[in-house]
């Protein structure tokens, strides 16, 4: 599933040591332990690098994303298709289904396109995950920001690529029974963004996470006093307490496509309410009809 192009990360670990700035890979010590030696030695010396935007390469690279790597690899068993639709460089928007009650699949996307593709993957996340002290925190670490029209267009000026979830919690959030079904993609502030930075739109289609924490109810009133979009109630959970917070282990597919034409249109076109909400239902379309051929390849969800 690798092309030529998009060298996988544990193929890179012989590479000597450097200290990485701005998304460069942190090269592995030769085993765990020197590896761990070799982190909290950077750490103590200040020897690391922080952008604007919090991103911690470093930290990324050494403590986030292999605790990651072991669900994408082992747990959901992860295949990609489509890499060669990744840009090598300069900037692009991935916009991607969501899916799955806890957003995990926005977690295993920033894996492949980071082991995959060599290239840091910036999400734009809700509000709510940064109101949360420890997770907003891990997050700005792991290079993510706010979803808002400002760190989009900052990050694509510096030709990041940058992820987006137009479905929101209502996408996360859909009863089990609507799995695979993509909800509304939101007022188009995505394609307004892309069309505003020249950047290509990317759709991706993620197939997996809906059968992890199957969501068959959601109390409300405990949503409401908790200030969440939703509680959910799955076979699992709550009835299993914390043990219910184990995802089930589905396997996944997740497909990048070609990136949606642009070309046509300049950045005046932003100011076009018909020429965005035209294009925003048309990357809609297009997710949707790669989730059902992605399904339909993925086969059984539990084999």
């Amino acid at each position: 599933m690798r092309g030529p192009m998009h060298a996988h990360r544990h193929e890179r670990d012989a590479v000597a040591p450097v200290i990485p700035l701005h998304g460069a890979g942190v090269p592995a010590a030769g085993n765990p332990v020197g590896r761990t030696v070799a982190f909290l030695r950077r750490r103590l010396a200040g020897a690391y690098d922080v952008d604007e935007f919090g991103f911690d390469p470093d930290l990324n690279e050494s403590v986030l994303l292999p605790i990651a790597r072991a669900l994408y690899e082992r747990w959901f068993r992860i295949e990609v298709e489509g890499l060669e639709n990744l840009p090598e460089k300069g900037r692009a928007l991935l916009v991607a289904n969501h899916s799955g009650t806890l957003p995990l699949d926005a977690l295993m996307l920033t894996v492949a396109v980071h082991d995959r593709a060599d290239r840091p993957l910036r999400l734009l996340g809700a509000d709510l995950v940064y109101q949360v002290p420890v997770l907003g925190h891990l997050a700005r670490k792991a290079g993510h920001t706010l979803a808002n029209p400002g760190d989009a267009r900052r990050l694509l000026a510096k030709d990041e690529l940058v992820g987006v979830f137009p479905e929101g919690f209502k996408g996360i959030g859909k009863p089990f029974a609507e799995r695979y079904r993509l909800q509304r993609f939101g007022r188009g502030g995505f394609v307004r963004t892309a069309l505003e930075a020249g950047a290509p739109i990317v759709p991706v289609a993620i197939v997996g996470a809906e059968e992890i924490y199957p969501k068959i109810a959601d109390l409300r009133p405990l949503a409401r006093l908790l200030g969440l979009p939703y509680f959910p109630v799955t076979p699992t959970f709550p009835l299993l307490g914390l043990g219910g917070l184990v995802p089930l282990p589905s396997r996944w597919l997740i497909e990048i496509g070609k990136p949606v034409p642009l070309e046509e249109y300049g950045p005046d076109a932003a100011d076009d309410p018909m020429t965005v909400f035209e294009l925003t239902d048309h990357v809609r379309e297009v997710v949707q009809q790669m989730v059902y051929d992605a399904l339909m390849r993925r086969g059984p969800a539990f084999r």
